[in-house]
């Protein structure tokens, strides 16, 4: 028996995008909700508050919902830590709060977005800790909170490295997501002992997927690895050129190398200090030449 790595776009999407109880465990085990305040039921929505670019349409992999009470939750998985992260979660999860508006504006009709980011990296490396969680809170007195949004990143990696034997299930679930991949034949007796997460190691079994499927496994691992190689790549030579030249001519030859390797402008932007203007105009400058 061999298994498939939860973290891939297809086998998240396939456990957490496909049945609604298995994400209702997960959320409810890794979200910091209140007592009382579980999650009863889902329903699945569209996925299009994310923005797709060349870039980043590979790393992420997301799933949005609503629960019996109206609230919302965005689901990611990011497999590389990229610049605007946060600023960019932050977005989406404010665009889910305002589409709740109807005609009428009733403001107070508007239900808590909860934005939960599961990160394939170590994006804080001087703290130990790997969960975070962040509200709108008073500055000089955190226990007054503005509600609305929350936002709770994992970092899967710090979680992996502390081997936790906890059968807590927040504990459990973060292990079936960074223990399981294609090197398991057995999965932990831990994990097994869970009705919900046995349902989704089922579903990670290799035999459960068609040739075309695995065929789309491995051409997502493989678009993740030569991301990873031109973002790492582009950036070192992006600042070595700007440091060394020093000349507009050096930054604009980074930023349209950055632009024929299908980066994004918040990628760019930290690569080369230009405005979402200039980037514009200069993809518009290069569609030209190439068409």
């Amino acid at each position: 028996m061999s298994y498939l790595d939860p973290k891939n776009d297809l086998t998240f999407k396939k456990v957490f995008g496909k049945h609604p109880h298995l994400l209702k465990s997960f959320l409810n085990a890794i979200l910091p909700l209140n007592e009382g305040t579980y999650i009863e039921s889902l329903e699945y929505l569209p996925a299009e508050l994310v923005p797709e670019n060349p870039l980043q349409k590979y790393s992420i992999v997301d799933v949005r919902c609503r629960d019996n009470n109206g609230r919302q939750f965005i689901v990611e998985m990011q497999m590389h830590w990229t610049t605007g992260f946060m600023q960019r979660v932050l977005f989406n999860a404010s665009k889910a709060y305002v589409r709740q508006l109807d005609k009428s504006f009733k403001f107070e009709s508007l239900q808590p977005v909860y934005a939960l980011s599961l990160v394939n990296e170590n994006f804080q490396p001087g703290k130990l800790e790997y969960y975070h969680h962040y509200q709108i809170v008073n500055i000089e007195d955190t226990g007054q909170q503005i509600e609305g949004l929350e936002f709770v990143f994992v970092e899967l990696q710090k979680f992996k490295a502390r081997n936790l034997n906890e059968k807590k299930l927040q504990v459990l679930w973060l292990r079936f997501l960074t223990e399981i991949d294609e090197n398991t034949t057995v999965a932990p007796s831990e994990l097994l002992e869970n009705s919900e997460i046995t349902e989704a190691l089922e579903n990670l079994k290799t035999s459960a997927f068609t040739k075309a499927e695995l065929e789309a496994y491995d051409k997502y691992w493989d678009s993740v690895r030569v991301e990873l190689t031109l973002q790492s790549g582009y950036y070192n030579k992006g600042w070595a050129e700007g440091e060394v030249k020093g000349k507009e001519e050096g930054i604009i030859e980074t930023a349209s190398n950055g632009i024929l390797a299908g980066f994004s402008n918040e990628i760019i932007k930290a690569m080369t200090k230009l405005t979402d203007d200039q980037i514009d105009e200069l993809r518009r400058e290069i569609k030209t030449k190439l068409f």
